[in-house]
C-alpha cells in the first residue's frame, strides 16, 4: 500500500468526520425524563438510549416501538383491535403516545383517544373494534373488564385495555361444559339475560313464530343428529322437513298429491295450508280446500258427491283434526251410508275392499261377486263347491231384518259334512297338522271324498301305525275288506277292527309262532325301546333281526365257544313246509349237551337220568378237550407229587363193555394196590423188583 497516494488520505479523513458526528449524535442527553414503565426496562437504559425508541441506523420510531410491542404488532398485522382498525394512524405511535414529559405521565390519555377518532374514552363505542355491545354490557364501568384501566403505572407486563378476548367463556362460566364448543354464545343467547334465548339464524332454518315462537329449544334438538351438542362439534345435518317432526294426519298420499301440484318436495308442502304464523294445526285461517286439493286425498269430488257441501261431510267446528277431517275413502260407502251386512265385512280379506268390491257404483243388485272373488275369503270355491247355491251355505236372515249370514260361514268340512271316521282320528290331532278346512281337507279332495291323493294321507301319524317295508307291500284291503253294502256315511271301506279286532300289536293280525315263550315272566318287556314282536323282528320279514338275537337272553343258552361257530340251522332244522304257525324253522332239540351231543362216557358221569357236560369241559373252550376238570377239587383222589406228572392215559384205560368203547373214569379204585397190585414181602429191599 502506498500512504503517500492523496485519495486514500482523503477517503479516511471523510470516514473519521462521519464517525465522529455519529458519535457526537449517540452521546447526545434525552431531551426530558420518560415515563416510569419505559424507564424501568432495561434495555432503554433508564431513557437515555435514543436508538432504543426512536430507532438506529436502520429502523424507524415505529419499527423500533412494535420491536417491544409485539401484540400491539399483532393487531396492526390482523386488522383488528382499535389499532388494527385505525388504519395508518397505528403506524405513527408518537401521533397518539408522547414521551420526556415525566415519570408520572400516562402515556395512554384522553388525547391518546382523540387522536384515535374516540373524543371521550367513557363512551367509546366497541363496535369500532367489531365488539357490538348492549344489554348488561351497557351497564358495566369500563374497569369491570378492563381491570388495568385506572392505574396509573401499570405492573410489568400488564396491558390496560388490550388482551381481553371476545369470547364470552373468558368472563362467564361455560355452564354446558364444553357441550356446545363449536357454537358461539351469542347465536343462542343475546347480551340483557341468559335466559332469554334469541336464536340469531334462526330464521334461516325455521321461523320461530306461531307454535313455534315458545318452544324450548330441546324440543326439536334432543335426538341424533341434531341435538344441541351435536351442533356443538360442528356438524351440519340435513335440514328437516314438516314431516320429521310432525306426524302426517292425513291419509295416505295426500301430502304426495299436494306437494306434487305445487312443485315441491314431499314433505315439505305443508305450508301450503298451514303457515309458520299459525298456532295450531286447525287454524280457521286454513279456509276451503280445492277441488284438486280434495282429489290428493283420494275422495274425488265427482258424481255424486259433486254437488255436497263441506259441512256435510266435515264438523267445521270440531277442535280434533280426526274427527273434523276423517279422512273417508272414495269406496268406503259405509262411513256415511248404513251398512247392510250388519259388519259382517268390517274384518276379513274384503275388510279394504268396501261395498264396491262386491256391488257396482250405480246398482246395489245383483251383486258382482264371483267365484274368483270368493277365492279370497277363506273357502275359494273349487271341485263340488262350485256347483253349489249360495243359498245353500248363505241362508236368508233367521230374523226378518237381520241381515243375511256370510261372515261367519263355516268353512271347514265337518261343518257341513258328518265325519263317516266317527272321530277316530281326533285322538291322533296333536301330531298331525289341520289345514284350514279341518282335517278331513288333509286327505280328501274337494271334487269328491273317494278322491284322496296317495301322498296326502300319512298311515303312521293318522292311524299310530305306520306301514313300512312289508306293511307297505300290502293292498289297503288286506287289513280293510270291503263291505258289500255302503254304510250310513256311504262308505264301504272297511275297518281294522270288523276283521281284526281291538289292535293291540302285532299278534292282533299274526299269529305268535313262539307260543309266547318270550314273554313269560323273567322275559324282558322292553328291549331297546321296542315291545312285542319288534324287540327281536323287523317289518321287512319275520326272518330278520334288526335289534340282533342275544340267544343267552332269550333262550337261557349262551353262543359261546364252538357254538358261535355253529349255523342256526344246525340246531333249528328248516322245515319243508311251514307248521301251523307259519313257522319255517324247527325248534332246538333242547338245552343240554346230551339232547344234540352223544354222550362219549358210557354215561359214566349221569346223574338222575343227565349228564352235567360242564362240570368238566368249557361251553366257552376253543376245543372240547380243552377241559376245566380239577383232579384235586372234583374228584376223591388227590394227585400228589407221584401222580401229577402221569397222563390221564396212564390211570384212566380203554374199556369195551355192553359193546361200547370208553374211556374208564368211574368208578375207579383208590387204594394205590388196585393199580400196583400186592407185595408179599413190601419191606425186603427188592421185593418188588423180583416179583416184577
Amino acid at each position: 500500500m502506498k500512504l503517500g497516494r492523496p485519495g486514500l488520505w482523503i477517503g479516511l479523513a471523510s470516514a473519521a468526520a462521519v464517525l465522529y458526528v455519529v458519535i457526537g449524535h449517540l452521546g447526545r442527553k434525552s431531551p426530558g425524563e420518560v415515563t416510569a414503565v419505559h424507564a424501568r426496562v432495561g434495555d432503554l437504559n433508564r431513557g437515555e438510549s435514543c436508538s432504543a425508541c426512536h430507532g438506529g441506523l436502520f429502523l424507524s420510531m415505529s419499527d423500533a416501538c412494535l420491536e417491544c410491542h409485539k401484540t400491539i404488532d399483532a393487531q396492526i398485522a390482523a386488522g383488528n383491535g382499535l389499532h388494527g382498525v385505525i388504519g395508518n394512524k397505528a403506524m405513527l405511535c408518537a401521533l397518539c403516545h408522547s414521551e420526556h414529559h415525566g415519570a408520572g405521565f400516562a402515556i395512554v390519555n384522553r388525547q391518546s383517544f382523540a387522536a384515535a377518532g374516540v373524543p371521550d374514552p367513557a363512551e367509546f363505542d366497541h363496535n369500532m373494534i367489531r365488539f357490538p355491545m348492549d344489554g348488561r354490557h351497557i351497564e358495566l364501568a369500563c374497569n369491570e373488564c378492563h381491570l388495568q384501566v385506572n392505574i396509573e403505572i401499570l405492573p410489568e407486563g400488564a396491558t390496560r385495555y388490550i388482551g381481553l378476548d371476545q369470547e364470552c367463556t373468558t368472563c362467564h362460566g361455560d355452564v354446558h361444559e364444553g357441550r356446545y364448543a363449536a357454537l358461539s354464545c351469542v347465536q343462542c343467547h343475546g347480551q340483557r339475560a341468559w335466559a332469554e334465548l334469541e336464536s340469531r339464524g334462526h330464521e334461516d332454518y325455521l321461523q320461530l313464530i306461531g307454535g313455534h315462537s315458545n318452544m324450548e329449544c330441546r324440543s326439536c334438538h334432543a335426538n341424533e343428529p341434531y341435538t344441541l351438542e351435536a351442533l356443538g362439534e360442528n356438524r351440519a345435518p340435513a335440514a328437516r322437513m314438516c314431516v320429521d317432526c310432525h306426524a302426517n294426519s292425513h291419509a295416505e298420499g295426500f301430502v304426495d298429491g299436494v306437494a306434487l301440484q305445487v312443485s315441491r318436495p314431499t314433505g315439505a308442502a305443508c305450508d301450503v295450508c298451514h303457515r309458520a304464523e299459525h298456532t295450531t294445526w286447525n287454524d280457521r285461517q286454513l279456509g276451503e280446500m280445492t277441488v284438486e286439493q280434495h282429489e290428493s286425498s283420494g275422495f274425488s269430488l265427482t258424481d255424486p258427491h259433486h254437488e255436497v257441501g263441506c259441512a256435510d261431510c266435515h264438523d267445521l267446528n270440531h277442535e280434533d283434526f280426526k274427527a273434523r277431517y276423517p279422512a273417508r275413502a272414495a269406496d268406503d260407502c259405509a262411513a256415511c251410508h248404513e251398512d247392510p251386512h250388519g259388519g259382517q265385512f268390517g274384518e276379513g280379506s274384503f275388510k279394504s275392499g268396501a261395498c264396491v268390491a262386491c256391488h257396482g257404483t250405480l246398482y246395489f243388485e245383483p251383486h258382482i261377486f264371483s267365484v274368483e272373488m270368493h277365492a279370497e275369503t277363506s273357502l275359494p270355491l273349487i271341485g263340488s263347491h262350485i256347483e253349489t247355491d249360495c243359498n245353500a251355505c248363505h241362508e236368508a236372515a233367521p230374523i226378518e231384518g237381520s241381515p243375511r249370514v256370510f261372515h261367519g260361514t263355516p268353512v271347514k268340512c265337518a261343518g257341513c259334512h258328518p265325519d263317516p271316521h266317527e272321530g277316530f282320528f281326533e285322538q291322533f290331532a296333536p301330531e298331525t297338522s289341520a289345514s284350514t278346512y279341518g282335517r278331513c281337507a288333509d286327505c280328501h279332495l274337494a271334487t269328491d271324498f273317494r278322491d284322496i291323493p296317495p301322498e296326502a294321507f300319512d298311515h303312521g301319524p293318522w292311524t299310530g301305525f305306520p306301514l313300512v317295508a312289508a306293511h307297505a307291500q300290502e293292498e289297503c284291503e288286506a287289513c280293510h275288506p270291503r263291505t258289500p253294502e255302503p254304510d250310513r256315511f256311504g262308505r264301504t271301506f272297511g275297518r281294522v277292527s270288523d276283521r281284526f279286532g281291538v289292535y293291540e300289536g302285532c299278534d292282533t293280525c299274526h299269529i305268535d309262532p313262539h307260543k309266547n315263550d318270550f314273554d313269560k315272566p323273567g322275559m324282558p318287556r322292553t328291549f331297546k325301546g321296542k315291545t312285542g314282536c319288534e324287540r327281536c323282528h323287523g317289518e321287512s320279514s319275520f326272518r330278520t333281526f334288526p335289534n340282533g338275537f342275544d340267544h343267552k337272553r332269550w333262550t337261557g343258552f349262551a353262543l359261546v365257544g364252538q357254538h358261535k361257530k355253529v349255523d342256526c340251522a344246525d340246531c333249528h332244522t328248516p322245515l319243508r313246509e311251514p307248521d301251523e304257525a307259519g313257522r319255517t324253522w324247527a325248534r332246538a332239540k333242547g338245552g343240554h349237551c346230551s339232547d344234540c351231543h352223544q354222550d362219549s362216557h358210557a354215561g359214566q358221569f349221569e346223574v338222575k337220568g343227565l349228564t352235567d357236560c360242564r362240570s368238566c369241559h368249557r361251553p366257552a373252550a376253543a376245543a372240547f378237550t380243552d377241559l376245566s376238570f380239577r383232579h384235586d377239587l372234583d374228584s376223591s383222589f388227590q394227585l400228589g407229587e407221584a401222580h401229577t406228572p402221569l397222563a390221564c392215559s396212564a390211570c384212566h384205560l380203554p374199556v369195551r363193555e355192553n359193546g361200547k368203547d370208553f374211556i374208564r373214569y368211574r368208578p375207579m379204585g383208590g387204594r394205590c394196590a388196585d393199580c400196583h397190585g400186592e407185595d408179599e414181602n413190601p419191606f425186603r429191599r427188592g421185593a418188588k423188583e423180583e416179583k416184577r
